[in-house]
């Protein structure tokens, strides 16, 4: 068989926090009325897996084929599933909630969820907009446990303002929260284990009671002791250059190219423009808000109509 780019349908999900900046800024058909807070690029989970709307794959999803060709499309005759990356874009016009996901040893210590390490990549910003990430320098297990229970846990929260082009890193095992006004590309490993601590008093339109929390799995969840030197804020080059997964941000102007090729898996997240990718003699165009999977071995080149800025992903 021949590998080719693939392009997938969004999975959306409504959310308390969400909006409408997700038709607004990338032309996604979400259902009217609704807010949408999610949109599931690139997903290989027990209940939403992504489909595929190109070429001869179309209508599988991405863990049917990966199952059938891993060799041509990974690299590797020894693949399992599911597939290491999870791709979001996040439509925040309110506060999300104050939350953590665990590492493989907590998830290992206490048989539950699945680790979950993350970047968030600012696509829009209104002024002044924040994000919360790590807690402030010597904050201590009791004392978070005490801010929980009386409602302050976000003071004890490094508070950052953010700009358009930052890439945030955020490892398992660090409290954080999206701020309002916020529309970001979240690339993270394959779970959607997510422990709250905090959601701003909210009550759900639909049950008219507050969002569960999980307290005690937070705290279990939680690196007290970790520095904030790994909390790093890339704006260009490499991003991200963790265990987990490798992100490089590129810029072309219009009509310029770039070649693809390259021993490993790649899923492209276009941020800005439009182009097409070129191999052998077909191509494939694309449009901002666009999630491509660069199947192992491909060769070919990105061509930039006007110009791009698009995030690769590698494993």
């Amino acid at each position: 068989m021949k590998t080719y780019p693939l392009k997938f349908k969004p999975i959306f999900k409504e959310r308390i926090w969400g909006g409408e900046a997700l038709k607004s800024v990338f032309n996604k058909d979400i259902p009217a009325d609704t807010k949408i807070g999610e949109s599931w690029e690139l997903a290989d989970l027990p209940e939403d897996k992504s489909t595929i709307v190109n070429g001869e794959f179309s209508g599988k999803t991405l863990a049917q084929i990966l199952e059938d060709y891993p060799l041509e499309l990974t690299g590797r005759s020894d693949y399992k599933g599911p597939f290491p990356l999870l791709i979001k874009i996040l439509d925040a016009q309110d506060d999300l909630s104050v939350q953590v996901h665990p590492d493989a040893q907590t998830c290992q210590r206490t048989q539950k969820g699945d680790p979950k390490t993350e970047c968030w990549y600012i696509i829009a910003a209104k002024p002044g907009a924040v994000i919360y990430k790590g807690l402030k320098q010597g904050v201590t297990r009791k004392e978070f446990e005490t801010a929980i229970n009386n409602g302050s846990c976000a003071d004890y929260i490094e508070k950052v303002e953010v700009k358009v082009g930052q890439c945030h890193f955020l490892p398992s095992g660090t409290i954080h929260a999206i701020g309002a006004g916020l529309l970001i590309a979240e690339i993270q490993q394959p779970s959607d284990t997510t422990y709250r601590v905090f959601d701003w008093n909210r009550v759900d339109s639909k049950t008219k009671k507050p969002r569960e929390l999980h307290v005690k799995d937070a705290l279990e969840s939680i690196h007290f002791d970790s520095s904030q030197d790994n909390l790093s804020v890339n704006n260009e080059g490499r991003l991200v250059d963790s265990q987990e997964f490798k992100v490089d941000k590129y810029e072309l102007k219009a009509n310029e190219s770039l070649d693809i090729k390259q021993d490993k898996m790649e899923v492209l997240v276009i941020i800005t423009g439009e182009g097409e990718i070129e191999y052998n003699d077909s191509k494939i165009d694309f449009v901002k808000g666009d999630t491509i999977f660069i199947p192992y071995n491909f060769s070919g080149n990105i061509r930039a109509i006007n110009d791009i800025e698009f995030l690769s992903v590698t494993i």
